[in-house]
């Protein structure tokens, strides 16, 4: 599938390996090149035989795939630190990609490019947000896409006392653990990516969308937290710039795409569902819990004692925090009787509507997004000088149906061969078809480069990668001999993140303090060539140990890998 002498093709394949966030973009196959990448993984097979997953293949997909999300939470965390894969510029990013897409066209799509499809991120300033304030305004962050070896390596880095990993890598570790533990089928799970943020949905039940560690499902969605208003933020205000599938890939800037047609109308309707609720008190109640400035228009009445009493909203609302109970359902009535008689007043305020007079309407008439009649009723029964009635209902009418800013199917339809992997395949079994088809599939193909495993992909990208996009232990060994970087190295632990003939980048070997002698020496070659290139350099292997000689001195490192050395050819790039 690759032609290395084709610049085009060894970027691609060379992305496969350290998997940024542009990287991701330009390449829109990678990301499901990593869902491939840790559904091979003997990590993530070993989360079968903790207890937590003791009896999983009995409980329906929905009851699996909470005991996955418990299992992401209890081990991982978020990550979006800076110094964890390091810097690059604008400058050179661009001249990377420059022959694959328009400054134009990523200052549209990318928010550290010029995007700003999320007003939320500006008004508090992008790069303030992310530490990048300190910087000029060419520099910006590595943000790599880990692989699951990676995210549970960071248990190894201090102040880390679990896995951790940017949105792209809970994302594509979600679909991946919820084929491989959860035995949901890859045609139920959709990857979504925008420019600020990384999604799936699953097409359980009435659909679930992942948001970093959580889920969340269509009740969650429309119940007005904080915690649903960050979720539904990537998908209400940005572009979703790449959905993917086992069938393929659509990407708004390019005029091809890969995933069935019929996949992705079937994606459509099904997330234009989950995106969609009729208007009802319940519903209503949480749009206020959400747009909390327009609760002081409202009061709510409570029986105490037989008699009358009333409260503002804002006040009940508040005692949610620390309430099973609700507003907007069955159980205001105990979340009143918890708050003390002395806050509620005898009268009714007369600048308030009362919610309960509200909550009557709607016993009686039913609120359709598709019935104007209908939506002008609520209006009359909303009005109140307090607020603008029609931005207020324009408002509840967009809370209730997101239509999401979806990749235009106006697109040349290639087909590519389906990766068609059942539930009921082992790992070994899953390897051997991808194996079989990566000459047929370019995701296939590019998935063993994500896997970095170098007995089935080329040793050019790897090396291309690592001594091109590595800058953290470039940074962390500064102006050190080499003797003395060979010196830490020696000291870390010899052991690889990654199993078999697998490898893990330089800064992987420098962040986690651990690497094979392999690792460590190509770690060591990354230092070398980017101080004084590699013309004075060599590399070997005899046995167990890989020797690098560097003008007259020599390195020695012991390894474990079952792996040859690559021709020196493909250190020339």
């Amino acid at each position: 599938m690759y032609n290395l002498d084709d610049p085009a093709s060894l970027e691609k394949y060379s992305s496969a390996i350290t998997l940024s966030d542009m990287e991701v973009f330009i390449f829109p196959e990678l990301l499901y090149s990593l869902v491939l990448a840790n559904a091979m993984s003997p990590l993530l097979w070993k989360w079968g035989e903790d207890p937590w997953f003791d009896g999983l293949e009995k409980q329906n997909p929905y009851r699996r795939l909470l005991r996955v999300k418990q299992y992401i939470m209890d081990h991982f965390t978020f990550n979006l630190d800076l110094d964890t894969w390091g810097l690059t510029t604008k400058d050179k990013e661009m001249a990377r990609f420059s022959s694959f897409i328009s400054q134009d066209a990523l200052s549209q799509s990318n928010a550290l490019f010029g995007y700003e499809g999320d007003k939320y991120y500006f008004d508090i300033d992008i790069r303030r947000h992310f530490g990048l304030d300190k910087y000029n305004s060419d520099v910006i962050p590595y943000w790599k896409t880990e692989t699951v070896e990676a995210m549970q390596a960071f248990k190894f880095k201090p102040n880390y006392s679990s896995g951790a990993g940017e949105c792209v890598s809970l994302a594509t570790l979600y679909a991946a653990a919820l084929f491989v533990i959860a035995k949901i089928p890859l045609d139920k799970i959709y990857l979504m990516a925008t420019p600020l943020h990384s999604q799936n949905f699953v097409d359980v039940n009435d659909g679930v969308i992942t948001n970093n560690r959580r889920i969340v499902t269509k009740n969650m969605w429309f119940n007005g937290t904080e915690l649903s208003e960050k979720a539904r933020r990537a998908i209400q205000h940005e572009r979703i710039t790449i959905v993917s599938n086992n069938t393929g890939f659509i990407h708004t800037l390019y005029p091809n795409a890969t995933i069935s047609p019929e996949s992705y109308q079937t994606f459509k309707m099904k997330i234009s569902k989950f995106l969609t609720t009729d208007i009802t008190f319940e519903i209503l109640a949480n749009f206020l819990r959400q747009n909390s400035k327009l609760q002081k228009c409202f009061q709510i009445a409570h029986l105490c004692c037989g008699k009358p009493r009333y409260i503002e909203a804002e006040k009940v609302y508040s005692y949610e925090h620390n309430s099973k109970f609700k507003v907007g359902d069955t159980t205001r009535a105990q979340l009143l009787h918890e708050i003390d008689e002395d806050e509620f007043y005898t009268e009714p305020m007369e600048s308030r509507l009362l919610l309960d007079e509200v909550e009557e309407f709607f016993k009686t008439n039913k609120v359709s997004l598709d019935h104007p009649p209908s939506l002008e009723d609520l209006q009359k029964h909303l009005h109140h000088g307090c607020y603008n009635v029609d931005c207020v209902t324009k408002d509840l009418i967009a809370f209730c149906r997101i239509n999401p800013s979806l990749p235009d199917e106006r697109k040349k339809w290639d087909a590519s061969q389906i990766i068609s992997i059942d539930t009921s395949l082992g790992r070994e079994q899953i390897i051997e078809y991808l194996l079989s088809i990566k000459d047929k599939n370019e995701t296939a193909a590019l998935a063993f480069s994500a896997f970095r495993d170098l007995s089935h992909s080329p040793w050019k990208p790897f090396l291309k990668a690592a001594f091109e996009r590595n800058p953290v232990c470039l940074a962390g060994t500064g102006a050190l001999e080499f003797d003395a970087v060979y010196a830490l190295l020696g000291d870390m632990e010899n052991s690889s993140i990654y199993d078999s003939t697998r490898l893990a980048q330089p800064d992987e070997v420098w962040n986690y303090k651990r690497g094979d002698g392999m690792e460590k020496a190509i770690c060591l070659m990354n230092v070398i060539k980017n101080r004084e290139g590699l013309k004075n350099t060599e590399i070997s292997k005899s046995g167990n140990t890989v020797i690098i000689k560097n003008n007259d001195k020599a390195f020695t490192f012991e390894t474990d890998k079952k792996i040859d050395l690559p021709v020196s050819s493909d250190f020339v790039f």
